[in-house]
């Protein structure tokens, strides 16, 4: 520890060059007091194992907590890893701005005249989709496009072909739709414009050049660690081990499949942080393009799903009172994955977990935290009023479709409201329709009750929205869905 760092009596650092608790000016860290409460909470939401990472007055401090695998007993460390979930897209996204930043990229190009095997069903569509609107969920491109096409070097380019007949959620631009299968297409960009496979250029151009050495995209590469299971069961339980660790084939590396530590998510936070240098200075990402990736592209009418207020190129955005932040959530095999970044106060929390209450583990632990360090309130956690207010179901009933689902909205009898969610078509056979009882927050938004087990006994948020054209849609999932009766 360098000499402008002292320790008080209960083993809190203090820095003289003015970082510490944000608030307080005075305390620091508390290694020990924060090992305990990640203990607490983890065992109260039976959440099996989880890691911690925080950086904060320019150090980062990391945590484990619990086991790995409930039925082998490996305990959870600083250095194991987990998988990342959707917050591969920023690592995606960050390379994606490295080579708009070399100038072989524009953010405005359209996506047609740069990837050879990109096609929709709607020819003027396709040659109005911009890199952009990918970056920004604003394509209108789907999200659940599943289709394994092998773990061969041209996996990307054969899952983006067999998309050409995917229908678009929405007309481009007209909303923000949640779209992995547009990260799958920025990922082929990138081997494109490079000649590298996406694993190579992420691992060339971003994971070495911050050494980040506990980060990788294969699955034979996290054999090398202690790796984290996924954990599944019924919510106030504890849940066993998944029968899968994953199920994703290679393709869907580019918008769900980074394996991490926390201590490594939070350097590459830290980049972001530093305006696009590397600890040893290093330039990795311009200072433009970093900004870029924080700018508000669209607001986020579902602003409860994964905590969104709206969204960047990659980022997601927060407004916590004012305060402003950014970050990314992700899952995969019920090992869930959060990473939260606030400015003004130079502080990155990444927590990963593999199983249980891991929602519930975020809101109480990262509520706590942030509160403490960045001075930030996050807030409540999405759920009916105890007094709900009465809502006009009328004009929302109807029909409502998008690739692979279908939504049927109706009114009970007793004039409360109900939402039926069917996989279709080529998704048929992913799950059994889901009956969902719609509880009013406001005249656009409700609490779904009964939405399944990824919910853990929670509200799933509904959010009823329009598309800038005028038709009107609905938010499940972060994924919209235009009405079509």
């Amino acid at each position: 520890m360098s000499s402008n760092v002292s320790w008080d009596s209960e083993g809190n650092w203090t820095a003289k060059g003015g970082w510490g608790t944000a608030g307080s000016g005075e305390k620091g860290f508390s290694l020990d007091r924060w090992q305990a409460r990640f203990d607490e909470l983890r065992e109260t939401h039976r959440v099996p194992g989880a890691t911690l990472a925080v950086l904060t007055g320019g150090e980062i401090h990391e945590l484990a907590s619990g086991v790995l695998h409930r039925g082998t007993g490996v305990e959870a460390t600083t250095d194991s890893v987990f998988l990342s979930g959707s917050v591969a897209k920023v690592y995606t996204a960050t390379v994606v701005m490295q080579l708009v930043d070399s100038g072989v990229l524009d953010l405005d190009a359209r996506v047609a005249d740069l990837v050879p095997e990109f096609a929709t069903p709607d020819a003027e569509a396709t040659k109005a989709i911009t890199v952009r609107q990918l970056l920004s969920h604003t394509s209108g491109l789907t999200c659940d496009f599943t289709y394994d096409s092998g773990r061969g070097d041209d996996c990307l380019a054969k899952y983006v072909e067999a998309a050409q007949g995917v229908a678009l959620d929405c007309p481009p631009g007209t909303a923000i739709s949640y779209s992995s299968l547009g990260y799958v297409v920025l990922g082929r960009l990138i081997e494109v414009l490079t000649g590298q496979t996406w694993d190579e250029a992420l691992r060339e151009r971003l994971l070495d050049p911050l050494g980040l050495a506990q980060t990788m995209t294969l699955p034979e590469e996290a054999l090398r660690f202690r790796v984290a299971m996924g954990h599944l069961g019924d919510p106030g339980a504890d849940p066993d081990p998944a029968p899968v660790w994953d199920f994703m084939p290679r393709s869907a590396g580019p918008y769900g499949r980074v394996i991490y530590s926390a201590g490594d998510a939070v350097r590459f936070a830290r980049m972001h942080l530093d305006g696009g240098t590397a600890p040893d200075g290093t330039r990795i990402l311009s200072a433009e393009s970093v900004a870029a990736m924080q700018h508000r592209e669209v607001d986020c009418p579902d602003k409860w799903t994964v905590s969104s207020d709206g969204w960047g190129l990659g980022w997601t955005l927060y407004d916590w009172d004012g305060i402003t932040g950014y970050g990314h959530d992700g899952s995969a095999v019920a090992q869930q994955s959060y990473l939260r970044i606030v400015p003004h106060a130079g502080v990155a929390v990444a927590l990963l977990t593999n199983g249980g209450g891991a929602r519930m583990l975020y809101a109480d632990l990262l509520r706590e935290l942030l509160a403490e360090l960045a001075d930030v309130r996050m807030p409540d956690d999405f759920a009916p009023a105890a007094h709900p207010p009465v809502v006009d179901m009328g004009p929302l009933v109807g029909t409502y479709q998008r690739a692979g689902v279908l939504l049927t909205v109706s009114q009970k009898e007793d004039g409360g409201g109900h939402l039926r969610y069917e996989f279709v078509d080529g998704m048929k056979d992913m799950s059994p329709p889901l009956d969902i009882g719609l509880i009013p927050v406001s005249e656009t938004v409700f609490a779904g009750a009964g939405a399944g087990p990824a919910f853990s006994g929670a509200h799933m948020p509904v959010v009823f929205s329009t598309l800038t054209d005028g038709t009107r849609c609905v938010y499940v999932g972060m994924r919209v869905t235009p009405k079509t009766g």
